[in-house]
């Protein structure tokens, strides 16, 4: 892998900072450098969102993305904020009940229920966890098991459980 750029965009409160924290301990736990950055509006709950990650085995060139491999979408509000970042190679992840206004073709776009299945496991506010296992389905990103620890060792542990169902099922959904 020479570079990786990841985006987790939303709104405030769906725990968009928090996955991109995750999936960027478990890169660095096997040996990966990884710059993050991340912005929001400061509105604690609904303001625009996003958490970037640029992934290198060497060291990152620029700790920024200027192009986005993987794009991540949960809310409307950051259905095409992340536009001129993305090409016919990109994939891009969308809840499929919350973002309406997709990115047009000949873009890689799929379609997931995110907050649907995490309301089906009983706690909406998993679908940001929901949404990290697709995501890690979708681009073999690093060693589940290492996603995983990560998961753990970053969440309560009183969550743990559900948790781990949310990451499960949202490698399912990609798989499915």
């Amino acid at each position: 892998m020479d570079s990786l750029n990841i985006r987790f965009s939303g709104s405030g409160g769906q725990g968009l900072i928090l996955a991109a924290r995750i999936l960027a301990s478990a890169l660095v736990s096997e040996g990966r450098n990884v710059a993050q950055s991340q912005s929001y509006e400061p509105v604690s709950r609904g303001g625009l969102s996003r958490s970037d990650l640029v992934v290198s085995d060497g060291e990152a060139d620029y700790p920024l993305s200027q192009s986005l491999d993987y794009l991540l979408i949960l809310h409307e509000a950051a259905a095409t904020e992340s536009s001129g970042l993305l090409d016919e190679k990109s994939v891009i992840l969308v809840d499929a009940d919350q973002v309406k206004s997709q990115p047009a073709a000949p873009l890689n776009v799929v379609s997931l229920p995110f907050v649907e299945t995490a309301r089906r496991l009983g706690n909406k506010r998993v679908a940001n966890i929901v949404a990290l296992g697709a995501l890690a389905q979708a681009g073999s990103l690093c060693d589940e098991a290492a996603l995983e620890k990560s998961l753990q060792a970053m969440t309560p542990a009183k969550f743990s459980t559900l948790n781990m169902e949310a990451f499960q099922a949202g490698r399912q959904l990609m798989a499915g």
